[in-house]
């Protein structure tokens, strides 16, 4: 069972050409505003898995031998999915490739919701995992001068799972940690305070590393929390957020830390789509739309494929796969409208 979307994932995912037979991907929505009890999520896995059955009775083309391995194929992930537990905290979707002639069973857990629905083809459809956020893991650190908490996980899916106060390290579910002995000068006090959270925080990003962090903090100590932070830490820093450290309830965390992400999405976006633009306008490391795109990636020189999120040609998918073939980053865009007069879908090129 994992549950990190990477690229090179993606890639291998995208790279899968079985031999024999055909590739079932199921999508199952679990979000909490729509499935919060586990009587109805339990339904509603169930209720896509019989459509799976159905879909693989009525599909044409499929030769015996296939229609058997995918009839086997739903036998295999009904189990998989039982021995779980599913869902855990944090998971809003999931994404499942079975093809049993490839010796593929893949589950992954989606910190967003997706629209739950079956696909067969010759391959896993990987479209859904390119979503924003889908494959991102946060981390908010929220600290003063006497007290800090770490949440993490999806960022609309967020879980405390440490809370620091003076001297006392208090556990939660993850593991415990006691600070060093404070000085006493307050500033001293103070500095081995933040000293010992990022510490924690460290230590957390060692255990199971994430790909952003936002940090809340009073105006006078953020500077010093941000520089303070491990080279590691300070590359995925995406935000800051204002919530009260001590006292924001879960909920409260998380709406601060989507809006954060939200800006930092569409400020990538936009990095990407100035990068194209200039590309486009010199001749040189920029292609527009779908016949200059797929040039380029004949040629392998793409390096960021953008995608409209509304762009739904017939050539999406062969797109996609082809970019993540090559290991290139694929930008789903949905804060800016500048693709529109591109047809929908551009690309930053290496060279």
């Amino acid at each position: 069972m994992a549950d990190t979307i990477t690229r090179t994932r993606l890639r291998r995912l995208a790279e899968l050409r079985p031999e024999r037979g055909r590739v079932l991907s199921v999508f199952y929505n679990l979000d909490p505003g729509e499935f919060a009890t586990a009587a109805a999520r339990a339904t509603e896995l169930n209720s896509v898995m019989t459509a799976a059955a159905h879909r693989i009775e009525a599909e044409d083309g499929l030769d015996h031998e296939e229609r058997q391995a995918l009839r086997a194929d739903v036998e295999r992930v009904r189990e998989a999915l039982g021995d779980t537990g599913l869902p855990a905290n944090g998971t809003r979707g999931l994404a499942v490739f079975a093809c049993g002639p490839a010796d593929l069973l893949e589950v992954v857990r989606l910190p967003i919701p997706v629209e739950s629905r079956v696909v067969l083809d010759t391959h896993p459809c990987v479209d859904p995992l390119l979503r924003p956020g889908a494959g991102e893991r946060w981390t908010v650190l929220l600290v003063n001068r006497r007290s800090a908490r770490i949440f993490t996980g999806g960022v609309e899916a967020l879980e405390e799972t440490d809370r620091i106060t003076d001297d006392v390290h208090q556990q939660h579910d993850q593991g415990g940690w006691s600070q060093a002995n404070y000085q006493r000068s307050v500033e001293q006090e103070k500095r081995h305070h933040v000293a010992g959270v990022l510490d924690v925080l460290f230590t957390r990003f060692k255990q199971r590393s994430f790909h952003h962090l936002v940090v809340g903090a009073p105006q006078e100590l953020v500077a010093e929390v941000e520089s303070g932070l491990h080279p590691y830490l300070r590359e995925r820093l995406a935000g800051r957020v204002t919530v009260d450290v001590e006292n924001a309830s879960t909920d409260d965390v998380r709406t601060a830390a989507t809006a954060a992400a939200d800006e930092h999405r569409a400020g990538v976006e936009r990095a990407a789509l100035d990068r194209m633009a200039q590309g486009v306008g010199r001749g040189e490391r920029g292609a527009s739309g779908i016949a200059q795109v797929q040039a380029a990636l004949e040629q392998a020189r793409v390096e960021i494929l953008l995608l409209a999120d509304d762009f739904d040609a017939p050539e999406r998918d062969a797109l996609v796969e082809q970019a993540l073939t090559q290991s290139a980053q694929v930008l789903v865009v949905s804060h800016h409208g500048d693709l529109a007069v591109h047809g929908g879908v551009g690309a930053v090129l290496r060279f």
